[in-house]
């Protein structure tokens, strides 16, 4: 089943495969990614955040279904990797603004 994301959203989930620094672009300069229950707030926490986490897992994040509109939308995608729990279903509730991710949260 292939599922249709809003641009930004597509361009976060092609760039996670990539690093730290592609990941970054698909975010505004004061955006804000809580994962873990932990809050990165702008660009360069949230470079930190992806490089940290790229370098202690391997892993693919793959979307299965989104639903939103107006900004606000929710991804469940299945990541697979080599972290315990793997294979696990993962909320992505993103905002939008301007064509760029304003805020995300991940959460199970």
């Amino acid at each position: 089943m292939t599922i249709t994301l809003p641009k930004p959203i597509a361009a976060y989930f092609a760039a996670d495969r990539l690093d730290g620094d592609a990941t970054t672009r698909c975010f505004t300069e004061t955006a804000v990614v809580v994962d873990e229950r932990r809050t990165h707030e702008g660009r360069d926490a949230i470079r930190r955040w992806k490089t940290a986490t790229a370098a202690q897992y391997d892993y693919v994040s793959e979307p299965i279904a989104v639903s939103g509109a107006d900004g606000h939308f929710t991804v469940t995608a299945r990541v697979t990797g080599n972290f315990p729990g793997s294979p696990v279903d993962l909320r992505y509730a993103f905002t939008l603004e301007d064509n760029a991710i304003t805020r995300l949260e991940i959460v199970q």
